[in-house]
């Protein structure tokens, strides 16, 4: 830096995720080698969503500045060969969203400092980021409650002829899930038809829409699972689990340029059908206990929640659901094949590609399906000490940090609870 050995900033605490409405606090210090006059010591903090059409690009094409705040700690002076401190305080507004980043726009704030030196002369700066997160409480959502159900009904066509028609059902336990906890998905096919169908298959996507002219619309499987077939005329039930990873949260309020979306897509390739079970993705498990209600009313008495849909009882720490055998038929009291219409069913891990863009994260063991609590999600810090969502995973000296984004799923000790067995999962 030539006269300057040294000019950084300091968050009180090292504090470095904070909550809207708070105050961010610190120090600039500027280690001086020679002599510096100046005209002032600013310091800036602003907050602001920026768009683009390529991905990984900079060249905004849409922005939303949420503030933008500028203070003076030192008016014109010298700065003589010592260390000096400045102090700075700035209130951040409680309609700021949360932080994000994504491939097509991302949700900035960063502290920057400025010596303005006179003309002709260098000038200094330098930034420091900080994130922000509004923790979702998923309690507050208007009709959470209950489970998320569809169904829908599709011709099976064989070689231009109607063969028949496929009668898809699936419903998930609940409508909002935190980082940890584990969607409990059952389906029904009811195979009316002369012809098998293919396996059936689901999956947790996300949808990330960039408002520009041309609405850009990102789509990522995080996780996917796989079933059998269903032979001619017969109807089976599929049950299966999905373990939610570390996710940003589903909504960003106060964000008008960037929306996020949760579903579980559940889909037969042949016939053709499919259907889409919408979710929400918060920070604050919901409580069954306790039901609260909506944004606009006032919070009523506790009242009854709805009962989950029942899981299995742990029996072994796995790391993905377990296939059974194949053609290995179970048989109920009266001896007749239960199921016997659902063929080769088997599980399939996570989509790998889902959370290669973003590894190293790992899920907090003490926040676990735990109502009312944040799940703590951390990232790893790179050489430079800049923490990243997109490190590599050869980072040295890896240090755990709170961030927002998704991680490499082969990494994480989840599940913790068993899958159900092929018994249940084929039960009618």
């Amino acid at each position: 830096m030539g006269k300057i050995e040294a000019f950084e900033i300091t968050f009180d605490r090292n504090k470095e995720v904070y909550t809207p409405g708070e105050s961010i606090t610190g120090t600039v210090t500027v280690k001086v080698g020679q002599k510096i006059y100046y005209k002032a010591i600013k310091v800036n903090c602003n907050g602001f969503c920026g768009i683009t059409n390529k991905v990984n690009d900079t060249a905004w094409t849409v922005q939303e500045q949420y503030f933008n705040n500028t203070i003076s700690v030192a008016d014109k002076g010298t700065l003589k060969q010592e260390n000096h401190l400045f102090a700075f305080k700035f209130h951040i507004p409680c309609s700021a969203p949360t932080s994000f980043q994504g491939s097509y726009g991302r949700i900035d704030y960063r502290v920057k400092a400025f010596i303005d030196t006179p003309r002709f002369t260098k000038d200094y700066s330098t930034e420091k980021p900080f994130y922000l997160l509004d923790p979702l409480n998923l309690n507050k959502i208007p009709d959470i409650w209950g489970t998320c159900a569809s169904s829908v009904t599709q011709e099976f066509n064989y070689m231009l002829l109607k063969t028949g028609t496929v009668i898809l059902k699936a419903q998930t336990d609940m409508k909002g899930y935190t980082p940890g906890q584990i969607i409990q998905l059952s389906a029904t096919i009811h195979n009316k038809s002369e012809k098998r169908t293919s396996n059936i298959n689901a999956s947790l996507v996300q949808r990330v829409t960039y408002e520009t002219k041309r609405p850009i619309h990102d789509m990522r499987v995080l996780a996917e699972v796989e079933g059998g077939k269903v032979k001619a005329g017969k109807e089976t039930e599929w049950k299966e689990q999905i373990i939610v990873p570390p996710l940003p949260q589903s909504s960003l309020i106060g964000c008008d340029l960037i929306k996020i979306d949760y579903y579980v897509k559940v889909s037969l390739r042949s016939p053709n059908v499919m259907l889409t079970l919408p979710l929400h993705i918060g920070n604050v498990a919901l409580d069954q206990n306790f039901r609260s209600a909506p944004a606009t009313t006032p919070v009523s008495l506790p009242r009854p929640a709805p009962r989950p849909a029942p899981r299995p009882a742990p029996r072994s720490r796995l790391n993905s659901p377990s296939a059974p055998p194949a053609e290995h038929h179970h048989r109920a009291e009266g001896g007749t094949p239960r199921n016997d219409g659902f063929l080769n069913r088997h599980s399939q891990l996570v989509s790998p590609s889902g959370f290669s863009y973003t590894p190293g994260f790992s899920f907090s063991n003490s926040h676990q399906n735990q109502p009312g609590t944040n799940v703590e999600i951390f990232s790893v810090i790179d050489s430079t000490g800049t923490p990243t969502p997109y490190t590599s995973m050869n980072t040295a000296s890896p240090m755990r940090r709170p961030l927002l984004m998704p991680p490499d799923y082969q990494s994480s000790e989840y599940p913790q609870e068993a899958p159900p067995s092929y018994d249940e999962s084929t039960n009618t």
